[in-house]
């Protein structure tokens, strides 16, 4: 596939991309990390984005009805992608690492991708649960 054929994929994902790294910047900026703090937003914003892309790809992937050929690359890639941050996460821990505070720092590094983990496992498996919950829709 030529270069031309992906350009409206690459739109979707600048798109998506720029409204995540806009809500990333907001929740800083609504929940600012006080200098020496443990960095509670970017931690949290992590876990939701990690979250938020189990749910759309269960919806995406596992559906009966596939989405829009443009949505998986516009809310995965672009809109997730844009608001998880793994340089945020980088620079936060080795500011914790540098200012010499080892266990806050390690707590940082090992539970976020725990939390991350986790939370896509349980929004992978609360929306399958949901998923076959929900009556299939009769062909009349």
């Amino acid at each position: 596939m030529g270069f031309r054929a992906q350009l409206p994929v690459v739109g979707v994902v600048a798109v998506g991309g720029a409204l995540g790294a806009v809500a990333r910047y907001a929740a800083t900026l609504a929940w600012p990390t006080p200098p020496g703090a443990f960095p509670w937003t970017i931690f949290a914003v992590n876990a939701v984005g990690c979250a938020a892309l189990g749910v759309i790809m269960v919806l995406a992937t596992e559906t009966l009805t596939p989405p829009h050929p443009l949505l998986r690359p516009f809310l995965g890639t672009g809109v997730c992608g844009g608001f998880t941050t793994f340089s945020t996460y980088a620079l936060d821990l080795q500011r914790l690492l540098a200012r010499g505070d080892l266990v806050r720092g390690l707590l940082y590094m090992a539970g976020t991708t725990l939390v991350a983990l986790a939370a896509v496992a349980t929004a992978v498996a609360a929306t399958r649960a949901a998923v076959r919950a929900v009556p299939a829709r009769r062909q009349g």
